[in-house]
């Protein structure tokens, strides 16, 4: 298997940063290869705007996701985003390892999102879900956040975590047509005991060995559907 993590801590020593190592190491001792894009490390530039097209298909009005499928077909994508890009086409895993920012990931993956998921390849016209680009790829989120299981549940006092990931989860990854595996959660983190930290480490270890066996999150089939996007009739016996 090939494993593309995209790491999104500013901290090397971090327990974020070291569950990327984690997955480093044990994808590669089960014989997977491995690559890592580190944002912060890369100085990721997060911000969609015009300097990221060599040329521009409508010079005077910027629509940005027209201009991802023009400048990919003419080859003229930044050099950054293209060689996301490979990284993303060459896996067959991605990892999103990040901590939670208000409810969200941080802005330097939200813009990996923004500038590398573009328009014509990952995405575009009925292309989404089991249709989308992406598809016959997994991903996985693997997050680090501050607060309790009990706070992030249905009538916690931040509500379920499924609902704080969703335009992550499914907004973006589910609709890109990647079969999205249910996320690794490390809880609590910077409030617990060094001894906590150690069993969340092996089970996130034991997470990465069994990750073949997981079974993708259910996101709407386009077969259900009909041309204007309206469900199509339940079919009757």
């Amino acid at each position: 298997m090939k494993v593309l993590i995209v790491h999104a801590h500013h901290e090397p020593q971090s327990f974020n940063a070291s569950m990327k190592n984690v997955a480093v190491e044990e994808f590669q001792d089960q014989g997977h290869e491995v690559k890592v894009s580190d944002l912060y490390a890369m100085q990721w530039k997060a911000v969609a705007d015009a300097s990221d097209f060599g040329s521009r298909a409508n010079p005077d009005h910027l629509v940005y996701a027209l201009e991802q499928r023009s400048a990919y077909q003419a080859n003229t994508l930044a050099p950054d985003i293209m060689a996301e890009l490979e990284k993303l086409q060459w896996a067959d895993l991605v990892i999103f390892n990040f901590p939670i920012y208000w409810f969200s990931a941080p802005a330097i993956l939200k813009g990996w999102f923004d500038r590398v998921l573009i328009s014509g390849l990952c995405y575009g016209g009925m292309r989404f879900y089991d249709r989308g680009g992406l598809r016959g790829k997994k991903a996985m989120l693997a997050v680090t956040i501050g607060g309790q299981p009990h706070m992030l549940t249905e009538g916690g006092v931040h509500g379920p975590l499924e609902d704080m990931l969703r335009p992550i989860v499914r907004g973006t990854l589910g609709y890109a047509g990647l079969s999205v595996l249910p996320p690794f959660v490390a809880w609590h983190v910077p409030y617990i005991k060094p001894e906590q930290r150690t069993e969340i480490m092996d089970q996130y270890r034991k997470r990465l060995r069994e990750i073949d066996a997981l079974q993708p999150m259910s996101f709407p089939s386009m077969d259900d559907f009909d041309a204007m996007l309206h469900p199509k009739p339940a079919a009757t016996a």
